[in-house]
């Protein structure tokens, strides 16, 4: 029997969006790419260009433009419109403008695609996870955002050149906020079948504490980095919410440390965090029970506290 057809809504034409909706194409993850912007003439634009290059995609096809109703019957959809982060600016300090944006376009994005599962890729993304499930009144497996799957993908690439080996033989995770509590799961990190920590490149002796500490305050510090360099991260991102947009469309069951609502999780409920967690076609199937050393169970805490006062502060704005 002939599967149904898939189709990735975007809501953003700026370089989040469009970096998406170029990353999907290209890794054919999903039949159809929709974007919509309020802004016509960009969206438009952004459009063609991408249709002119599907001949080498394998051909999906590609719509948009300033109505919302571009994205109606998406299967899931991505939303990266908001306020952009600006140079030396955390990701937490662009929450109200931000959450304002998300309170009044998630009941249009509802009665457009009422089936979708929504990704959240906006930042500050784990507290706009919230909003974004709590004035949808969405069941919290349907509104989940991209999370520490980028961090966990910085993580891998910096470990990997530290140690010697190809990214894919390295299994680690960034876990918690995606933004400046977020941390390594060093206890469960593996470089091919080694503990990360007990690892010895050629010709040294086994990583240093100190060692581990500098990898992950590269990988918290790296969306600054880009950021002062050329004022935005897209490719990564792009590509980093094509590969769980995928997870989600081909019902994988995909472990990915993606940001979801808790629900006693480690003693932790109604935050939004990134853990490991079994994504699939319904959203978010599962948070996976992962084991942790008193330091990590205590940072974990930690983000979850920092989130949640945010979370307070704006529910009266």
């Amino acid at each position: 029997m002939r599967r149904a057809p898939t189709k990735l809504g975007i809501v953003g034409a700026g370089s989040v969006g469009t970096s998406v909706a170029y990353a999907a194409l290209i890794r054919n993850s999903a039949d159809h790419v929709a974007l919509f912007d309020r802004q016509s003439a960009k969206v438009e634009a952004e459009v063609l260009d991408l249709a002119h290059g599907t001949q080498f995609t394998g051909a999906p096809q590609v719509s948009g433009g300033a109505e919302i109703d571009h994205l109606a019957e998406s299967d899931v959809v991505v939303i990266t419109a908001g306020a952009k982060q600006q140079p030396g600016q955390s990701r937490l300090e662009l929450a109200e403008a931000n959450a304002r944006m998300m309170r009044g376009l998630m009941p249009s994005l509802v009665a457009c695609a009422p089936d979708a599962i929504f990704l959240v890729v906006t930042n500050p993304a784990d507290v706009l996870t919230v909003v974004a499930q709590r004035c949808a009144a969405l069941p919290p497996n349907r509104v989940f955002s991209t999370g520490t799957v980028l961090d966990s993908s910085r993580l891998r690439w910096m470990l990997a050149r530290e140690a010697g080996v190809a990214v894919a033989s390295v299994h680690a995770m960034i876990i918690g906020e995606h933004g400046d509590s977020q941390f390594p799961l060093w206890s469960s990190a593996r470089i091919g079948p080694v503990p990360a920590r007990e690892w010895a490149p050629p010709g040294r002796g086994r990583f240093r504490p100190a060692e581990l500490d500098g990898i992950a305050a590269a990988v918290r510090g790296a969306a600054a980095r880009v950021i002062a360099g050329k004022g935005a991260t897209n490719y990564a991102i792009g590509l980093a919410a094509a590969r769980v947009v995928e997870a989600v469309l081909k019902d994988e069951r995909a472990v990915l440390p993606v940001s979801s609502i808790l629900s006693d999780y480690r003693g932790l409920s109604g935050i939004a965090l990134s853990v490991p967690t079994v994504v699939g076609a319904e959203g978010v199937v599962r948070v996976v029970d992962t084991p942790m050393d008193d330091q990590e169970i205590a940072l974990l805490h930690r983000s979850a506290e920092a989130l949640r006062n945010t979370v307070r502060s704006m529910k009266s704005a």
